[in-house]
This record gives structure tokens, C-alpha cells and sequence, in this order.
């Protein structure tokens, strides 16, 4: 594939007609392992190649060792520990990591799941008389948001504000100065000036006044790492609570489509309740939440599948192209919730690797079992849904559910 054939691909695979339906220009592009685009950046779209980088110590995910920042980077401030590189990453993952879960915290998941179990039941409940539902407006958006509102100590009520504010900022992480509208890019600088200023005003109210939310922890505790600045501590409070509900609505929406789509296989769980641990996983690998890094940074010269990545280069990673590799999964475009040996790229891998990930996998284990159990005969009314613009964190926007034989 030519660099100008790569770009082509490239553009097919954002543009939003690809949306519903992308794995068939994934299986393309992965005939190029390592595509140059011609803006001098680098998409890589196998399994293999993916997996190495992501433990490449010199594969940088701090934007500012970008040669040429994109647009979308360069307007941001501190960055969370995501965007950065050891020892700051590890200084400050281990840090929110004493709050979040083992070794400090280790049953912080499992002694949450009263609590998830009883926010679905409430929410399940409170569609009982409805014929038609949205899966997304009516149940995976509210669970999970309620969950990362809990845990951060964010009144649940100033939830319409937020989610304004995270609309943008998805909407502008892809963004593009040669296609885009440069509101786009404009209205994302704005909410997340927003989003940090309102995080810094709960902040300020924990400061001297210890508390069980995580804005609380992080404001008053002093482990063993000290304590992060304020600065650090809004970062990791807009990570976790950006994180913490948009890719976790994806997984639980992406999951119950996929479930209607399969009919025996939904059946199935309802009379095998305990299958829903490897679903979830095959789920991650089959229609993960995330489907592309866009951004990452070469330290140095890296050699990707035999071609040399220069210093500085952009390098953007096809995660879910990476899931589907026939190379890596034994006939990968099949839903196959008995598959073994399932290391998918559902939740990166390396350093990175979703510092929230055992929490989504039970709120999603909790969300789909109760919903196969408690709906009757659900029946999707348009196959296939409207999707979000975003081709990174990619998800249907609205899922409508007939009940009763639909």
C-alpha cells in the first residue's frame, strides 16, 4: 500500500459512514502493518506490531515529544498521567492507584457491587411500563456515571453540566484542520478549561476536610509517593471521570447490541449466568469501546515491521484492527464467547493498560446479566443504530429496544 493508499484508508476508516461498520477497512489496512500517511505520521494496524510498541520503552504517550504536535494536543495543560511518560506516569498512577485498588484499596470492586447490582435493578425497574427503550439514554449512560460520580465525591446532580462539557471534548480529540470546522477544536479547549475549573472548585472544598470519595483521598492523604498538587489531582479527577463513564457506556451498549445481533448466544446467558465473564472479554476483543490510540510519540528512531519510525513521529494505534487480526484470533470476525487464550487490545496493554479496567469489566458483567434476565424478548428497532461521530471512543449514540417480541 502506497503512503497515498494508506491515507485514503485512513480517511475512509474516520469518516463517519464508516462508523457502523469499520472491521472490513481495518482487514485492509492490516495488509500494511506500519502505513505512513502523508503527513508524515505512522498507522499501525496489527496485532503483533501493536502489542510490541505498547511495551516499547521508547514509544513516548507525552504529545510534547511530538516533532509536530497536532492540534488537539497542543492546547492542553497539565497532563494527566495517561499523557505522560516514567517516571511521572508511574509516580502518578501509583499515587491514584491507593485509592482505586489493590495493593491499598483491593476490594474496592467487590465490595462496590452491592451498590452496581442496585443501581441497575433501579434502573431496569424504572423502564418496566416502557414498550420501547433506549439502552444508552435509559440505562448505560446513567449506571456508569453514577458509579464514577460516587467514587470521585462529584454531585451527581451537576451531571448535565459535565456532560456537555465531555461531548466536546470527545468530539474534538480527532480532530482535523483540513476537514473540520475549527469550532470543533474551539468548543473542546473550552470544556476542558470548564471541566477543570469545576473540578478545581470541589477540590478546593476537600482540601482539610478528609472524606471516602476519591477527591477527598487525594486531597488530604500523604502516601508514600507525598501528595500530588492540586494541578495533578484536577488531571486525574478529569481522566477518571472522562474515562470512567464514556468508554464504559460504549462496552455495555456495544455489548447488548451485539447480544440482539446474537440471539442464541443472548439465550445462552440467560440460562448461563456464569458465561458472562469470558463474554465481556470476548466483547472487549470483538467490539471494544476504544478503538483507536490516536497519539503517541517515537523517543528515537523505532523499527515497526521493518520500517524505521523517525524520532518524533506521530504514531497512531488501530486497537480494534489489532482485535481482529487473523494472524493473532482463530477466525476473528466471529462473536465467540468460548474463545480461549483472549489477550484482545480492549484495554491497551503496557504501562497503560486501563488503570480502570476492573471496575468497567463488572459494571458491564452486572449491566448485560441483569438485562438479558429482565428483559422480555427485546428485539432491536433499527439494526444498525445511529453512532457517535467519534471513531476513537466508538459506540452507538441511541440503541432502541422494542420489549415483548420486537
Amino acid at each position: 500500500m502506497t503512503t497515498t493508499q494508506a491515507a485514503g484508508m485512513l480517511r475512509r476508516i474516520l469518516d463517519y459512514s464508516s462508523r457502523a461498520d469499520p472491521y472490513p477497512l481495518y482487514a485492509e489496512l492490516r495488509k500494511t502493518p506500519v502505513a505512513q500517511q502523508e503527513d508524515g505520521s505512522y498507522v499501525i494496524s496489527t496485532y503483533r506490531e501493536i502489542a510490541a510498541i505498547l511495551h516499547n520503552p521508547h514509544l513516548s504517550s507525552d504529545t510534547r515529544n511530538l516533532t509536530h504536535p497536532t492540534a488537539a494536543t497542543e492546547e492542553q495543560t497539565t497532563p494527566a498521567f495517561i499523557n505522560l511518560d516514567p517516571p511521572e506516569h508511574d509516580r502518578l498512577r501509583r499515587m491514584a492507584m491507593r485509592h482505586f485498588g489493590p495493593p491499598h484499596t483491593p476490594r474496592l470492586v467487590t465490595d462496590m457491587e452491592p451498590a452496581l447490582t442496585g443501581i441497575v435493578s433501579g434502573l431496569i425497574d424504572d423502564f418496566a411500563d416502557k414498550k420501547q427503550i433506549d439502552i444508552v439514554d435509559d440505562f448505560a449512560y446513567p449506571f456508569p456515571v453514577s458509579v464514577i460520580c460516587h467514587l470521585l465525591g462529584v454531585p451527581r446532580e451537576d451531571e448535565p453540566r459535565f456532560h456537555l462539557w465531555v461531548d466536546d471534548l470527545i468530539n474534538s480529540i480527532d480532530y482535523n484542520p483540513k476537514t473540520d470546522p475549527k469550532e470543533k477544536l474551539d468548543k473542546g479547549v473550552q470544556a476542558r478549561k470548564d471541566l477543570r475549573q469545576y473540578l478545581g472548585g470541589l477540590l478546593d472544598q476537600r482540601h482539610g476536610r478528609p472524606g471516602d470519595d476519591l477527591l477527598s483521598r487525594l486531597a488530604n492523604d500523604d502516601g508514600p509517593d507525598g501528595r500530588m498538587t492540586d494541578e495533578e489531582i484536577i488531571s486525574t479527577a478529569n481522566l477518571l471521570l472522562i474515562a470512567g463513564h464514556e468508554t464504559t457506556v460504549n462496552l455495555i451498549t456495544n455489548g447488548m447490541l451485539t447480544l440482539l445481533r446474537h440471539p442464541p448466544i443472548l439465550q445462552r446467558l440467560r440460562d448461563e449466568p456464569d458465561l458472562i465473564v469470558p463474554l465481556v472479554e470476548e466483547l472487549l476483543r470483538y467490539e471494544p469501546p476504544v478503538h483507536i490510540i490516536p497519539w503517541r510519540a517515537a523517543y528515537s528512531d523505532i523499527t515497526v515491521a521493518d520500517t524505521v519510525i523517525p524520532k518524533g513521529s506521530q504514531i497512531m494505534l488501530m486497537l480494534a484492527s489489532g482485535s481482529r487480526d487473523p494472524n493473532r484470533f482463530h477466525d476473528p470476525d466471529r462473536f465467540d464467547p468460548d474463545r480461549r487464550d483472549n489477550q484482545h487490545l480492549g484495554f491497551g496493554s503496557g504501562i497503560h493498560l486501563c488503570f480502570g479496567g476492573p471496575l468497567a469489566r463488572r459494571e458491564a458483567q452486572i449491566a448485560l446479566t441483569e438485562l438479558v434476565r429482565r428483559l422480555d424478548r427485546p428485539g432491536l428497532v433499527a439494526d444498525p443504530p445511529p453512532y457517535r461521530r467519534s471513531p476513537v471512543l466508538r459506540g452507538p449514540i441511541h440503541l432502541h429496544v422494542e420489549r415483548g417480541g420486537g
